[in-house]
């Protein structure tokens, strides 16, 4: 042990000697580090995701639209969870375990069920919310997830088919049905006069019309829920 490295002492008494032992105080210091973003970063990241998923700004002024999830939205996180525990990327008996204080196994509960939820309104944001769109990336997203529940998939790999698939799916919804939809000014003839082919494709695939601060918002709320991903540990016991 370096001489210069900060320690506690704890004094036993061996006999008739007193013996002291010195710990290295940093260890101390990494567990409460650890314990602050279990317990206190990740809850708020996840909070924060399960907020902004379902928001939504209105294009004629700007108004805050929130959105309740769709059903789908459930299944997909619960499988999307599951995948997450059989990977390894998440240690269910290490978050929760029988011999552990009911304090502890509470918090562990409380930040996998950030996670849950912040996981359902990750899909109720990258979901198209009606129509044709919605039927078609939902089963794009069911047909990824189901086959990856039957792969071999270590942590890693399956961090980074999960950033693959839902920046796939962000690029889809906020960068080209987005710019495929009419701007809702003017009357519908004008609209149709003017942009004909935006026109049709807002009528047929039933594209909702929402402001351009909709995808940034959305993109810092992808962009959260994947540093949770990121931080969040396999175990904590």
């Amino acid at each position: 042990m370096q001489e210069n490295e900060e320690t506690t002492a704890t004094e036993i008494q061996i006999g008739e000697q007193n013996t002291v032992i010195r710990f290295p105080r940093h260890r101390n210091e990494k567990a409460t580090q650890t314990g602050y973003l279990t317990y206190l970063v990740l809850p708020a990241i996840f909070i924060a995701v399960t907020l902004l998923g379902g928001l939504r700004l209105g294009a004629a002024d700007n108004a805050f639209i929130f959105l309740k999830p769709a059903l789908v939205c459930l299944v997909f996180a619960a499988l999307t969870l599951v995948l997450f525990f059989r990977s390894g990327m998440i240690s269910i008996d290490g978050w929760i375990a029988e011999d552990s204080p009911l304090l502890e196994n509470a918090a562990g509960v409380t930040v996998l069920l950030s996670l849950f939820t912040a996981t359902v309104q990750l899909y109720n944001s990258l979901l198209p919310e009606q129509g044709l769109t919605f039927w078609v990336v939902g089963f794009c997203f069911f047909w990824t997830i189901w086959n990856n529940l039957f792969a071999e998939f270590d942590a890693k790999r399956l961090l980074r088919s999960m950033i693959a698939l839902y920046g796939l799916a962000f690029a889809v919804k906020f960068l080209v049905l987005a710019n495929i939809t009419a701007a809702p000014t003017g009357s519908w003839w004008q609209r149709l006069f003017e942009n004909p082919g935006k026109e049709a494709f807002t009528w047929l695939l039933e594209l909702p019309k929402y402001s351009a601060g909709t995808g940034y918002i959305q993109f810092f709320t992808l962009t959260l829920y994947l540093i949770g991903l990121f931080l969040i540990p396999r175990k904590i016991k």
